[in-house]
């Protein structure tokens, strides 16, 4: 340990430190940046854990060089944005000048690095951020299960020694921050992609409503349901994060007044053959919020059954994949995960006039849950109906997989059919299994939710996790 991490905070304690905990560090000069960076170096390589697994490419070099520069211009006295000398992670989905974007497959290895940064990534450097590297993913972002033979599958924070399910396709991306090897990042949500990891490790991952967040050179898996959202230690990382992807001119949000809002609570599918543990950690949430003056509304909102019909075994999305893998599927099929290019392939068989009519159908499931939604502040559901399976359990056949995938998949898609936001805020008790609480607007109420998320999150989870 440096000399100057000894009189701040320790190792383990910067590793488990929030965005903001590190910013206010970096602003005192208790730390540098150059030290946090280090530090994030060390969790990678520490051949005991993770890191191999966890990214794709990492940019040591690059990292250092971004921290020396936030920390020089910390020492002349200029006025830093709060993210200036923050390790972050981004998923192998976005553009950077100079690197090929590979999105988690072999297919990719060897083709033409991108010229120039995604918008994601311009955003996050302009606001000092320093890029740690590339996480790993499901290939191509196809899963919600994190699962990936190219790179390996990096393994659940939670009880470790079992090797339980990460949670994806932003897999590397949650486990970067649970191992302290980045203290936020930056995934993709189709489905879920972002709130699942979040939710089977103990963070919390926000999924904005599409289109908020610019997809300028970001490999597409969906161009329909696709959103770019952070995965952080908490609601204000993820808003303070979020600020900075959307590139909003307004402050980051803050938290709303708990007392009087009102939360409907769909029993439509959402809460279908939960597993024990989610049941009982959901209630036990439910009851905090009801106590702390919340109303909690139970309804029906049987609109939701509609929503496997938007998108009967993936058509909708299956077809998109397919128009942009076309002829990587024709050059090399054999380099594609067996169970992603399963996926992909029923797109060449879904005719323009189907696909007309799914989108049609879903725009009008759009407004429908718009208009039911909107005499409530928010939606309330559990975010996946189980707790990390043991990876072996999920790999051991394709009937396992698709069928662990599927539920994985099922509550959080039903948010990107209706073009909703999302936030998947911890629940569960400590020391037990993690289990995310699912907190949904309806479009562009990103602002709002996020300002009720952090309302909540102190309810159900920081004074209780």
């Amino acid at each position: 340990m440096t000399p100057a991490l000894a009189q701040g905070a320790s190792g383990h304690e910067l590793a488990t430190m929030t965005i903001v905990e590190l910013s206010r560090c970096l602003a005192d000069r208790k730390i540098t940046s150059r030290q946090l960076v280090e530090q994030s170096l060390a969790a990678i390589k520490n051949p005991l854990g993770e890191g191999a697994r966890v990214f794709i490419l990492v940019h040591e070099n690059e990292a250092l060089a971004a921290a020396d520069r936030v920390d020089a211009l910390r020492r002349s006295g200029a006025k830093l944005p709060a993210l200036a000398g923050i390790p972050i992670s981004i998923k192998d989905l976005f553009d950077e000048a100079g690197v090929v974007t590979l999105g988690g497959s072999t297919v990719l290895v060897g083709k033409a690095a991108a010229t120039r940064d995604s918008t994601i990534v311009e955003r996050l450097k302009k606001s000092g951020a320093v890029i740690m590297g590339r996480t790993n993913l499901t290939e191509f972002a196809y899963s919600g299960l994190g699962i990936n033979p190219h790179y390996g599958t990096p393994k659940n924070t939670f009880d470790r020694a079992a090797a339980r399910l990460p949670g994806g396709s932003s897999s590397g991306a949650a486990i970067s921050i649970t191992d302290g090897m980045a203290a936020g990042a930056i995934g993709t949500d189709t489905g879920g992609s972002v709130r699942i990891p979040a939710a089977l490790n103990g963070l919390v991952g926000f999924k904005p409503t599409a289109r908020r967040v610019s997809l300028d050179g970001a490999l597409p898996l969906s161009t329909t349901l696709d959103s770019a959202g952070p995965i952080a230690r908490t609601v204000t990382d993820c808003a303070l994060l979020d600020h900075v992807l959307a590139n909003e001119a307004g402050g980051v949000p803050t938290a709303t007044r708990l007392r009087g809002l009102r939360f409907a609570v769909p029993t439509t599918v959402f809460q279908d053959d939960l597993s024990s543990a989610v049941a009982s950690a959901f209630s036990a949430a439910l009851a905090r919020l009801s106590a702390a003056g919340a109303t909690i509304i139970e309804l029906p909102m049987t609109e939701f059954a509609q929503a496997a019909a938007l998108n009967p075994r993936g058509a909708l999305t299956s077809k998109e994949a397919f128009a942009w893998h076309q002829q990587y599927i024709k050059d090399a099929p054999d380099k594609y995960d067996p169970r992603v290019i399963a996926r992909i392939r029923p797109g060449e068989n879904i005719t323009d006039v189907t696909y007309a009519e799914l989108l049609q159908l879903r725009e009008r499931f759009v407004r429908e849950i718009t208009a039911i939604a909107s005499g409530y502040d928010a939606m309330l559901m559990p975010t996946v109906p189980d707790t990390a399976p043991t990876i072996a359990e999920v790999v051991k056949d394709d009937e396992s997989y698709f069928r662990f995938n599927g539920r994985m998949l099922r509550n959080p898609s039903i948010v990107n059919m209706f073009d909703g936001c999302a936030l998947s805020v911890p629940c569960q008790d400590a020391r037990s299994a993690p289990v995310g609480l699912m907190i949904a607007g309806t479009q562009n109420t990103d602002r709002r939710i996020l300002a009720i998320g952090l309302a909540v999150e102190e309810v159900v989870w920081k004074k209780h996790g």
